[in-house]
């Protein structure tokens, strides 16, 4: 049986009072005028009680807008004719520092998240043979890698000033520094436009501006915290995300990659997220090649959560309205986009690709 695809055909965002959400809205209100009502999913703010349950069509967690996107594109295999994934947080602006402090103590104070990543990182460097020096350079070598995006990302108008303060260079753990952390301290809000064929035709957008939803794969563990990092750390559940998705999508991202077709946003909240998804996705095969693959690929088109920094649960989302705009507009096809909720119990991979006619 043929499925209704799903179509990306609109992307924006604004940070720190930069651009506008205004293409996308000025669509929503021709949906409006149109009659069309369109489902709207919601990324839940920092404000959100992190305990409390999720309610109808609302997402919480970094893996948050990659399980949105998993819904959207059931609603349109479904028959909807357009739905809409929105994500604000204003974390400079809305918050006092204490308030941001409290509200991301997620796991209480006795476990900070710096302290259960360092943990965690422990583990994954036991199961991969890695003692701690070679971690840390490990984590070097991603923010360079990381920085090369970014510079690129904000070409002529990139300046040593955007780069991070010496201070943050210094050891927050014995096994990270403040550049190695995600740094969401950013007013952001985004939207996207997920439409059927029919509706994007209606709103007479060209198909240029198209990505298709290939697929998406999920993967939840059923704990999360403090008592789950031995299984967290074997990542099994992120390979089978990616397997997932990739089977769904019927296409090997990693060949697609490497090949120079491809673009790819990992999940960067802590180094041992993306290092772990470089070796289940087999883009890398063992952990000693790291430096070497990442000498030669970028593995965020954004700069990751360390420079181009995201609001809470919103990155990946920022990197699904910056791979529209990137797959719409280079030579790239296809873009992978990863999700990481909690401290890893959730694991998300989207995989999208400019409409081909």
């Amino acid at each position: 049986m043929n499925t209704i695809p799903a179509f990306i055909v609109a992307a924006a965002k604004q940070e720190d009072g930069i651009g506008n959400l205004d293409s996308v809205m000025a669509y929503e209100a021709q949906l409006s005028e149109l009659g069309i009502q369109a489902n709207h999913l919601y990324i839940d703010p920092l404000k959100t009680d992190w305990d409390a349950p999720e309610k109808d069509n609302h997402f919480r967690s970094g893996c948050a807008p990659i399980e949105a996107l998993a819904q959207a594109k059931t609603l349109i295999e479904a028959g909807a004719p357009a739905v809409i994934i929105s994500g604000e947080d204003f974390i400079k602006s809305d918050y006092s520092r204490d308030e941001r402090l409290q509200k991301m103590a997620v796991y209480g104070d006795d476990f900070p998240l710096t302290d259960l990543y360092t943990e965690l990182a422990k583990r994954f460097s036991e199961n991969h043979n890695l003692d701690h020096s070679v971690f840390k350079q490990y984590a070097q070598a991603l923010f360079e890698n990381y920085k090369v995006s970014y510079r690129n990302t904000l070409a002529d108008a990139f300046t040593e000033q955007h780069l991070p303060d010496p201070r943050w260079h210094a050891p927050i753990t014995d096994l990270f520094r403040g550049i190695d952390c995600a740094n969401p301290l950013v007013d952001f809000s985004g939207r996207i436009l997920i439409t059927n064929e029919n509706t994007a035709h209606l709103l007479n957008i060209p198909s240029s501006h198209w990505l298709t939803v290939k697929s998406v794969g999920l993967s939840r563990l059923e704990g999360d915290g403090p008592n789950h990092v031995d299984t967290i750390a074997t990542y099994e559940h992120l390979r089978n995300a990616y397997d997932s998705a990739c089977d769904e999508a019927q296409l090997d991202f990693a060949q697609v990659f490497k090949q120079g077709h491809g673009l790819l946003e990992a999940y960067t909240c802590y180094p041992v997220v993306p290092m772990a998804f470089l070796l289940v996705s087999g883009l890398v095969d063992v952990a000693h090649n790291i430096p070497a693959f990442l000498s030669q690929h970028s593995i965020t088109i954004t700069g990751g959560m360390n420079l181009a920094r995201g609001a809470w649960n919103n990155p990946a989302l920022n990197a699904l309205i910056t791979m529209h705009h990137r797959l719409c507009d280079g030579p790239e096809t296809v873009g992978l986009i990863h999700g990481n909720g909690g401290l890893g119990y959730r694991q998300g991979v989207a995989i999208v690709e400019r409409y081909q006619d």
